[in-house]
C-alpha cells in the first residue's frame, strides 16, 4: 500500500471540488422541469435530494477557511442548489453562515427572512438546528469574520 502525500490528497480532494463544481453547472433549476410525469416522479426526488448534497457539500468546502476557500464559489452552489429547492433549510444555514464569513450582515438578514418566510408558507416551523443557528450569527460580534491573512 502506497503512502499519499498532503499535496497528493489536497490535489485528489480539489479535483474531486472541481468535478462537483462542474456538475452543479450543468443544473437547470427543478430536474424534470415543475410538473413531471408521474415515472419521472421518484427520479426528480432522487436527482434533486443529490443536487442539494452536492450544493452543500461545494459550499462547506469552500467556505471553510483554507486552500479552497472562495465564498463566490459557495454563494453560487447554494444559489443554484435553492433554484432546485426553495425549500431546503440546510442551504439555507449554508447561505447564512457564507455571508456571515463574509461580513455581510444585509446577506445574513436575507437569508435568515427567507427561510423564515419558506416555513411560514408551509406553516411548519425551522429545524432546531437553523434556529441555533440564527440564534449563534445573531448575537455573536462580527460572526464569522476572519481575520485578514
Amino acid at each position: 500500500m502506497r503512502s499519499h502525500g498532503d499535496a497528493e490528497v489536497r490535489s485528489r480532494s480539489s479535483s474531486g471540488l472541481t468535478d462537483l463544481e462542474k456538475a452543479l453547472a450543468l443544473v437547470r433549476g427543478k430536474p424534470f422541469g415543475g410538473r413531471p410525469q408521474p415515472w419521472a416522479e421518484p427520479l426528480q426526488q432522487e436527482m434533486t435530494t443529490r443536487i442539494i448534497d452536492v450544493a452543500h457539500t461545494v459550499a462547506t468546502y469552500r467556505s471553510a477557511p483554507g486552500p479552497h476557500h472562495d465564498l463566490n464559489a459557495a454563494r453560487q452552489a447554494v444559489a443554484t442548489g435553492l433554484e432546485v429547492d426553495p425549500t431546503s433549510e440546510l442551504l439555507y444555514r449554508a447561505w447564512m453562515r457564507l455571508e456571515a464569513a463574509r461580513g455581510n450582515r444585509q446577506g445574513l438578514h436575507t437569508a435568515i427572512t427567507r427561510v423564515q418566510q419558506i416555513n411560514r408558507d408551509l406553516d411548519c416551523s425551522p429545524e432546531p438546528e437553523t434556529t441555533q443557528l440564527i440564534n449563534n450569527l445573531l448575537h455573536t460580534p462580527h460572526s464569522g469574520r476572519t481575520a485578514a491573512p
